[in-house]
């Protein structure tokens, strides 16, 4: 990184502004940055401060939008292949994350909520500067029933409840399984000790399981019961991986405040989100973004995806507030498709609706929080007076052309986050 951070002031003239929140851009605008956050947004040239060192980029009327977010990704899943979990050493684990962390950030996202990964560690080295990354919102390990979507113990291995060992990934901190109310509570806490912003549940079959059915109801009221109340005790709140229809209404039941994935619903299920005020983070899959030789899994992923154009449209329909996530996993090769999933959401929206999901939206998603919210102190996903100085400058306009975000490399000139220049071509 260059430029910016504690202590500089840094203007960015002549930019054409989406500001996150609005429908168009504002051209001629300059940006002052100083430190961390943003101070000024003007219609006119700010000027230098006496005695103080300013550091100016010409955007040349390029259009520049806050930097992007992903409410939905794996960093630890995304760096790693399922053999790397299961055959590699933990330090290499941890060593290809950091590196998918500084990937994903020069692809423009600034801000990401994990939703399963031992990433705490992880975002505090990059918090301190040591390593470029987003900002991480941790849900560190992702809590499953035994035989659960987030269960990756084998067949043969005795269940730890029963006096067997913990399964790999629950031994690094990807996953923890736990059976029953004391388990399960003892399984948030242990999550929220480690300094998890938010709780994931996973209550439902997915694509990506070992021995779940798409069908399946996982956790018993009780047990989602003592996981939000638990979460609610350190003023956070659970989200819960599930699809259908019947986990749906049991999460809402329980009070969960965040369905992640939900392609399998109905149309009065969503309006039933919708009714509660409950954040949908959807994901855009096509059946392309994952790739499962075994059959039953790529059936499972090719109906969840047919339902994905739906329930969009259901969602605009009833209201429902909607954040954009990926959810790639176990497959290293296939992280770059964030870029492309992030593009696509203008298949289903306007593009100022899809740019104001990809920043302020899942902005608002993220301070759900609260208390644990890491980065409460400034505003996340605009560009505004003492917001966090996060932003992109880029080649094109994604108002009119969201395919542009597509391709980071060539078509993201600047990229800031932290009021630190991360990438800068202009």
């Amino acid at each position: 990184m260059t430029h910016g951070g504690a202590g500089s002031r840094v203007i960015i003239r002549n930019a054409r502004v989406f500001d996150g929140r609005g429908d168009s851009a504002t051209a001629g605008q300059d940006i002052l940055i100083e430190g961390t956050r943003i101070a000024a947004v003007s219609d006119s040239p700010i000027g230098d401060a006496p005695g103080q060192d300013t550091v100016e980029i010409d955007c040349g009327g390029r259009f520049l939008m806050p930097g992007m977010s992903d409410a939905h990704v794996h960093l630890m899943g995304n760096a790693n292949s399922y053999l790397d979990f299961v055959m590699g050493a933990t330090g290499l684990l941890f060593a290809n994350t950091i590196s998918e962390a500084r990937r994903m950030l020069h692809r423009g996202f600034t801000t990401v909520r994990d939703m399963g990964g031992d990433t705490a560690p992880v975002k505090t080295v990059i918090d301190r500067g040591d390593f470029e990354g987003p900002r991480i919102y941790p849900s560190q390990a992702m809590i499953s029933q035994t035989s659960g979507h987030g269960d990756f113990a084998f067949v043969y291995e005795t269940p730890h409840a029963f006096g067997g060992g913990e399964s790999r990934t629950d031994s690094i901190g990807f996953t923890r399984t736990a059976d029953g109310v004391e388990r399960v509570l003892t399984a948030v806490r242990e999550q929220l000790r480690k300094g998890a912003s938010q709780i994931k549940l996973t209550i439902g079959g997915g694509a990506a399981s070992m021995y779940d059915p798409l069908y399946t109801l996982q956790f018993t009221p009780d047990e989602m019961r003592a996981a939000v109340d638990a979460a609610a005790d350190y003023g956070t709140y659970v989200a819960t991986h599930v699809y259908t229809v019947p986990g749906i209404k049991r999460a809402i039941e329980a009070g969960v405040r965040s369905i992640e994935h939900g392609h399998l619903a109905d149309e009065s299920t969503i309006a039933l989100i919708g009714e509660k005020e409950i954040w949908l983070s959807m994901q855009p899959f096509a059946e392309d973004d994952h790739h499962y030789p075994d059959p039953d899994r790529a059936e499972n992923n090719k109906q969840i995806c047919h339902g994905t154009e739906d329930v969009y449209n259901w969602a605009k329909k009833h209201g429902v507030k909607v954040a954009f996530g990926t959810d790639l996993l176990l497959e290293p090769q296939s992280a770059a498709r964030q870029s492309v999933m992030a593009s696509r959401m203008g298949e289903f929206y306007s593009n100022a609706e899809a740019l104001r999901m990809l920043t302020s939206g899942n902005a608002e998603l993220f301070e759900m929080s609260g208390e644990q919210n890491p980065y409460g102190a400034a505003k996340l996903g605009v560009i505004a007076p003492d917001a966090w100085a996060d932003l992109l400058v880029v080649e094109g306009d994604p108002l009119q052309d969201m395919s542009v975000i597509a391709d980071p490399d060539q078509n993201l000139t600047l990229i800031m986050k932290d009021g630190n220049v991360v990438k800068n071509t202009l």
